[in-house]
């Protein structure tokens, strides 16, 4: 039995909570933790098996597995905590750790494992295999409707009106570790793409508006010695909360059963 702490009650959060409690008896989650308390009382009543609300630090303690689903303000804080304590852990905010590539290498000296959802994007697993020889460019076109980047720090460091937007518009041009800074809640697959792939410099991204739409689009072109891999991705927003995908949120669940499957799907 895997023993789970979760860090955020938030859309994700909640989902793979009501997944573990439900459906896969090979985890239990014993322990959950989000700064609104309400939200935490919530959603630990809300399930069958009642998971203890607790501190961080103690949850990190109780579990096997943490799962961050909260913020990429703290998950390279917590990233560091969990390994520190030899513990396994899985992370939403991807994001959040362009700056803290470090803790990478201390996973694999404290034999942690690090597991990153594929999120609101297809292609990972072919991206990875190209990557055994040499890709020459990875480029992300982000297509997003004005309720998906309410709130982005870029919108208030450039001034920009979401509400003042009428046609599609391109945003912003830049690296993955910019783009991840910028729009720190919205394109957190921008950072898996890099670790698949060819890093943050080199993985390039764009970040359109376009107010017509009504799904949030990403759009990956890979080319190098393999060959040319293009996919598109229209992604339901999540009918909780408009700037997460849905498809986010199910392969969130995904991982967990992967984590827990014998058979091994995929590269």
């Amino acid at each position: 039995m895997i023993k789970v702490g979760l860090i955020g009650c938030g859309t994700i959060g909640g989902a793979m909570a009501k997944e573990i409690d439900q459906r896969i008896p090979e985890m239990k989650l014993v322990a959950v933790c989000d700064r609104n308390e309400v939200k935490t009382r919530k959603l630990a009543e809300s399930l069958n098996q009642k998971p203890d609300l607790t501190t961080l630090d103690e949850l990190i303690e109780a579990s096997d597995l943490v799962i961050e689903a909260a913020s990429a303000k703290i998950v390279a804080e917590l990233v560091e905590k969990a390994i520190n304590r030899g513990k396994d852990i899985m992370v939403m905010s991807v994001g959040g750790l362009v700056d803290s590539l470090d803790l990478f290498e201390k996973a694999k000296e404290k034999g942690c494992r690090v597991y990153f959802p594929s999120g609101a994007i297809a292609g990972l697993d072919a991206i990875k295999g190209a990557k055994e020889s040499r890709i020459d460019s990875v480029t992300l076109t982000t297509y997003k409707p004005p309720s998906g980047l309410q709130g982005a720090p870029y919108l208030a460091k450039k001034g920009i009106k979401l509400s003042e937007i009428k046609e599609k518009t391109v945003l912003f041009e830049g690296s993955c570790r910019e783009a991840v800074k910028a729009f720190p809640q919205n394109i957190n697959v921008a950072a898996s793409l890099a670790f698949a792939g060819v890093g943050l410099e080199k993985t390039r991204v764009r970040m359109i508006v376009d107010p017509a739409l009504k799904r949030n689009v990403h759009h990956i072109v890979v080319e190098g010695e393999f060959g040319r891999l293009e996919t598109r991705t229209e992604n339901l927003p999540s009918p909780i909360n408009p700037k997460t995908s849905y498809l986010a949120v199910l392969s969130a669940i995904a991982t967990l059963k992967g984590i827990v499957n014998l058979l091994k799907v995929g590269t």
